[in-house]
C-alpha cells in the first residue's frame, strides 16, 4: 500500500467506522508499530491515524510521514510541546492574543488569529507563544472537518517591536519553521483579508461583521481551559 487507494479524496467522506477507512487506519498503524525503539506522543488508536490520513487524502505514505514529522516534532522540541496545559499560557491567553473565528471560511477551513500587539516579551518567550499554537492545534485536529479541511491563520502584526524580534533566535526559528507556514499581509490588511475571508465571519476590528476579536479570544480561552485535561493527558504521553 504504498501509494493512496483509487478514489483516496474521497475517503475523506466517509465515517470512521467504515472497511476503506479502517483498513487504511491499520495499515498506518502497522508501519507505525513496526519502527523499532520509535516513541509516539499518543497512544496509536484510530481516532489519532485517522488525523494524518484526513491531513493527505489518505495517501499512505504521505501520511505515514506526516507521521512522523509529527512525532519527530514533539519529541525534539520540549520547550514547546512538553507541557500543554493552559496554565503556562494563561497570561498570552488573558490579554487577548489568540483567538479562534466562530464560523469556517468557505472552503471549511478553521480560522485563526493571532495578534503580535498582545504578546509582551518580557512576560513571555517565543515558545510560550507557539506553545499557544500547539494547544490550539491539538484541540481543533480532533474535529473532523478541520481534518478534512485544514486550518488558516491571521497574523496581527500590529505592535511589533524589536523586542520580539530578539526572542525569534536562529535555534527558534528553525524549530519554528519545520511545522509553521506564514503568509503576511501588509498595511492595507482589512482589504485584503476580505478578499480572503468573507466579511461575514471576520471580527468587526478587521472589517467584518461578527462580534469583536475581544470576545472570540475569551470564547476560545474558555474552551481551552475546559479542555485542561485532555491537554495534560497528551503532554505526560510526550514526557514519558
Amino acid at each position: 500500500m504504498s501509494q493512496g487507494p483509487p478514489g483516496a479524496g474521497r475517503l475523506n467522506d466517509l465515517p470512521d467506522n467504515s472497511p476503506r477507512v479502517r483498513s487504511a487506519v491499520a495499515e498506518l498503524r502497522r508501519r507505525a508499530e513496526a519502527e523499532p525503539g520509535r516513541r509516539w506522543p499518543q497512544p496509536l488508536t484510530d481516532s489519532f491515524l485517522v488525523r494524518f490520513l484526513r491531513a493527505r487524502d489518505f495517501h499512505l505514505d504521505l501520511a505515514w510521514r506526516l507521521l512522523k514529522n509529527y512525532q519527530k516534532w514533539r519529541i525534539e522540541c520540549p520547550e514547546i510541546s512538553a507541557d500543554l496545559q493552559p496554565s503556562s499560557v494563561l497570561g498570552l491567553l488573558h490579554a487577548g492574543y489568540h483567538g479562534v473565528l466562530r464560523s469556517r471560511d468557505p472552503q471549511g477551513s478553521r480560522v485563526l488569529i493571532y495578534r503580535i500587539g498582545q504578546w509582551d516579551p518580557k512576560l513571555f518567550t517565543a515558545y510560550d507563544v507557539f506553545r499557544v499554537s500547539l494547544i490550539t492545534s491539538e484541540l481543533i485536529v480532533k474535529e473532523i472537518e478541520t481534518q478534512r479541511n485544514g486550518v488558516k491563520a491571521i497574523f496581527d502584526l500590529q505592535g511589533w517591536r524589536f523586542a520580539h524580534a530578539f526572542q525569534i533566535s536562529p535555534a527558534v526559528a528553525k524549530k519554528i519553521a519545520a511545522v509553521l507556514t506564514v503568509h503576511m499581509h501588509g498595511n492595507n490588511y482589512m482589504q485584503s483579508l476580505t478578499e480572503h475571508f468573507p466579511i461575514s465571519i471576520l471580527p468587526q476590528e478587521y472589517g467584518g461583521e461578527e462580534v469583536s476579536i475581544e470576545e472570540l479570544a475569551k470564547e476560545w480561552t474558555d474552551f481551552i481551559m475546559a479542555s485542561a485535561d485532555y491537554l495534560q493527558s497528551i503532554s505526560v504521553v510526550a514526557q514519558e
